[in-house]
């Protein structure tokens, strides 16, 4: 038998909140999430796994917008393989452009590093040579 969670344990599992389990349920992202017999939600291992996917779309920059028309073509099954799939490379040359720009930032922060550290020198040196000698 698959493992069962409530919302509250799938919160703790994944570091969403109960709100943004909801809002996700809401707008589609989880979709056919069974409830016990008082009616609370029952999430399965399989919505454990879709949901830490959702999350690292999310956490590499994709929106909910594209995040929900992803989920939609996954529910309308294997006819959409290929469309999702495109979506996905195209969201991965997405995040290779922006790590390029982030180790391009980097290299100029690095830089700048690198020059106040040669102004401290230089500073540090000057200073050393103006000591007076207390004669």
């Amino acid at each position: 038998m698959e493992n069962q969670y409530t919302i509250q344990q799938l919160s703790q599992k994944t570091g969403l909140s109960v709100h943004t389990l909801r809002y996700y349920e809401r707008i589609g992202l989880l979709e056919g999430v069974p409830r016990d017999e008082h009616g609370y939600r029952l999430y399965r291992e399989s919505d454990l796994l879709w949901v830490e996917f959702l999350m690292r779309l999310r956490g590499t920059g994709m929106p909910i917008s594209k995040m929900k028309r992803f989920s939609d073509l996954r529910s309308e099954g294997g006819s959409t393989i290929t469309e999702r799939r495109e979506m996905l490379e195209a969201h991965q040359a997405h995040i290779h452009e922006q790590m390029q720009a982030l180790r391009d930032h980097l290299r100029s922060i690095e830089d700048k590093i690198d020059h106040y550290k040669g102004m401290e020198k230089e500073k540090s040196q000057a200073v050393s040579f103006n000591v007076p000698t207390g004669k």
